[in-house]
């Protein structure tokens, strides 16, 4: 075993959560190491409905915190994540027998005033009879509203919030997990599953549908704080209609269903909510195919078979259980929960969270933490980009990249910046990509991946550092494996 190195910070989960606090924390001058026992947002951080957005639906169980600061994130993302993140209109038809619609005039009146908005248009109502918004539709549907929130590539969210740990000195270590860890006065002493120790002076656990069993079991620390895990299944099928805007549809057991246009070829329809007593290896099962499938076709012009589904793929959310008996009914909202004996290094256990608050709950974190590091310098994220969007400085980025590549077939170039962004050219240098392996990727970025990314397996790269794999053949699939493997 080789000598314990001792860090400020030992953050145990590189989902969004765990990459969002190392990158803060490494930015306010902490030495900090992440460890995450699979692959970076491996489990529910790249399994989402790929939105940033206040939670519309969550104004109806007065969640007004939880919502108001969702929506001031989504401004920031933004601006801060601007290659990842893209403004999206989402249409609501209107079923008067579901919800009123004084009820939902009330709710996009809170959701467009309840947080500063200068990037993204009000809420309006609309006709759905009528171009633009009547694509896809069934003509019964004459009325509804449209309202504004985001699309985000979440895995690569993730990512890039780790490279920016790591370039501000934060250590990343995929394929390591936490095997047992100990209090030694003002110290954590951690074993990893490498066999090396590291030494803490407070851990922090994001550790998402596993935090309890990090927590009671690899940390040793009993928990009051109970939580529910829910599984949300979502399905991507052929284009189902032209157009760039979404839609959010009442279903007509309450709950919500968004169709998003991905990938450009494809349309995703999710999400669902099931009680699971495990996170480990969630499957999409045929009925919730059927659900959402059905839910769809109740709205849509063009009847979603379930034999159209081409990818499936479905997350565990872990929920602070607030005694809801409903699953879609329990808070979205985050609780941190901070375990410091007097005189003892602490543990900040992440219960919750969505993928758009991922920020500020960083922010919140380091607030909790702040008492134990003096030192620590102040809050920096809200006003830095990530790597690759860093628009602000180089607003013809985009044109400059396809003119500096305009020899590179398109296709590829334009893939590479839309995951990259600015930093588009250190991924494409000389231009000499090696072998192309159908849907825009080719050996050099899959080289870059594996070299600057921690990608090691054809999942990592073809389904969470790129979705290519949905756009290529099985024998494409399996040449990408087998470039890695060898």
């Amino acid at each position: 075993m080789r000598r314990a190195v001792i860090y400020d910070l030992l953050v145990i989960g590189g989902g969004i959560n765990g990459a969002g606090i190392a990158r803060d924390a490494a930015g306010r001058g902490l030495t900090t190491v992440l460890v995450e026992r699979g692959d970076l947002a491996g489990a529910t951080s790249s399994a989402s409905s790929k939105l940033i957005h206040g939670g519309l639906r969550y104004l109806e169980q007065l969640e007004f915190r939880l919502v108001a600061e969702a929506l001031a994130e989504r401004e920031i993302l933004l601006r801060v994540a601007g290659h990842l993140a893209w403004p999206t209109r989402f249409v609501m038809p209107h079923v008067p027998e579901l919800r009123p619609r004084w009820v939902i005039r009330t709710g996009l009146f809170l959701y467009d005033h309840l947080a500063r908005r200068s990037l993204l248009p009000g809420s309006q109502a609309v006709r759905l009879d009528a171009p633009p918004y009547s694509s896809g539709l069934q003509p019964r549907l004459k009325h509804g509203f449209v309202y504004s929130d985001c699309r985000v590539d979440d895995s690569r969210l993730v990512v890039a919030n780790a490279v920016d740990a790591h370039r501000r000195g934060a250590r990343i270590r995929v394929r390591t997990g936490c095997v047992r860890g100990e209090r030694k006065g003002d110290l954590w002493r951690v074993t990893l599953s490498s066999g090396d120790e590291v030494h803490a002076r407070a851990v922090v656990n994001a550790a998402g549908p596993w935090v309890k069993q990090v927590l009671n079991e690899e940390l040793g620390e009993p928990s009051r704080d109970a939580v529910r895990l829910v599984k949300g299944s979502h399905v991507v099928v052929p284009r189902l209609y032209d157009g760039d805007h979404a839609f959010i549809l009442q279903n007509d057991d309450r709950r919500v269903v968004f169709i998003i246009p991905f990938e450009d070829d494809f349309t995703l329809i999710g999400t669902t909510d099931v009680p699971v007593e495990s996170a480990q290896s969630p499957q999409v099962t045929e009925d919730e195919v059927r659900y959402l499938c059905a839910a769809a076709s109740r709205y849509l012009a063009r009847p979603v078979a379930p034999t159209a589904v081409r990818w499936r793929y479905a997350g565990v959310r872990p929920l602070y259980d607030d005694g809801s008996a409903d699953p879609s009914s329990i808070t979205r909202d985050y609780v941190l929960r901070v375990d410091a004996p007097p005189g003892a290094a602490p543990v900040l256990s992440v219960i919750g969270g969505k993928i758009t608050t991922y920020r500020r709950l960083a922010e919140h974190a380091l607030e909790k933490l702040a008492p134990h590091f003096p030192a620590m310098k102040p809050p920096w994220t809200a006003g830095v980009e990530l790597p690759g969007s860093e628009f602000a400085r180089r607003a013809t980025a985009r044109h400059e990249v396809l003119e500096r590549y305009r020899q590179l077939p398109e296709l590829i170039v334009r893939g590479v910046f839309r995951r990259h962004g600015v930093e588009a050219p250190g991924v494409l240098g000389d231009g000499e990509l090696g072998e192309h392996y159908g849907a825009g990727l080719t050996e050099r970025e899959l080289r870059y991946l594996m070299e600057h990314e921690w990608a090691s397996s054809a999942e990592d790269v073809l389904w969470r550092r790129t979705k290519c794999g949905l756009h290529m053949s099985e024998a494409q699939r399996h040449r990408v494996a087998q470039v890695i493997g060898r």
